[in-house]
């Protein structure tokens, strides 16, 4: 019975943890040689660097989406460089200035860790009176001994590049480097993510 509860709250601990992303940025950089930007109204590639196709491309979509919905034209990189082209730079180059795109807001997985959080439990006694139930019996002095089975919960932490180029000056405009605790889907993953990225961006007036 015991080691059913503990199970229970284990899985329940886990499930809330993984339900509920959060990102932080560790740092932020903008480049004080570059001309101020304001993509508004233009077009701007959304670049995940992943080998993996699927995820690329849905993580891809999800970034251009939230692109667009800040003023941008955003198109997601896959749909304007034929896949087996990607890694052709002077082909990737042409294509991108081929349909007018001014910049490109790219992302990367830098790094993906696990972090351990343990709580021993154990039993917590109120008092030896068991022999009777009511009046300074066992009801009173047993909530003093439940038993608290602790946890074991696992982290994981997805730390991503964020860098913002503009392709009329060649120059990079704006980088950061952040943590995710526990990303559930790419979907909600980016949209916190840029979401994030798109706030500390606007406060240095990269975008309006």
């Amino acid at each position: 019975m015991f080691q059913s509860m503990r199970s229970a709250v284990v899985v329940t601990a886990a499930v809330a943890v993984a339900a509920c992303a959060s990102t932080s940025f560790n740092s932020t950089w903008r480049n004080p040689a570059a001309e101020p930007g304001n993509f508004k109204g233009q077009k701007v590639a959304a670049l995940v660097m992943s080998k993996e196709q699927s995820v690329r491309f849905g993580a891809e979509d999800a970034l251009a989406r939230e692109l667009t919905a800040r003023g941008m034209v955003g198109i997601a990189a896959y749909s304007l460089i034929p896949k087996e082209l990607t890694q052709d730079k002077e082909k990737a180059k042409e294509f991108l200035e081929k349909a007018n795109v001014v910049g490109v807001v790219a992302m990367r997985v830098v790094g993906k860790d696990q972090q351990v959080t343990q709580s021993s439990g154990g039993m917590y006694w109120g008092g030896p009176a068991y022999a009777t139930f009511w009046g300074g019996g066992y009801y009173g002095w047993g909530w003093g001994g439940v038993y608290s089975p602790g946890y074991i919960q696992t982290d994981t932490i997805v730390s991503v590049e964020t860098l913002v180029y503009s392709l009329k000056q060649d120059k990079l405009v704006w980088a950061a480097q952040s943590e995710t605790t526990n990303p559930s889907k790419v979907g909600p993953f980016i949209h916190e993510l840029v979401t994030k990225a798109a706030a500390q961006m606007q406060k240095e007036g990269l975008i309006r």
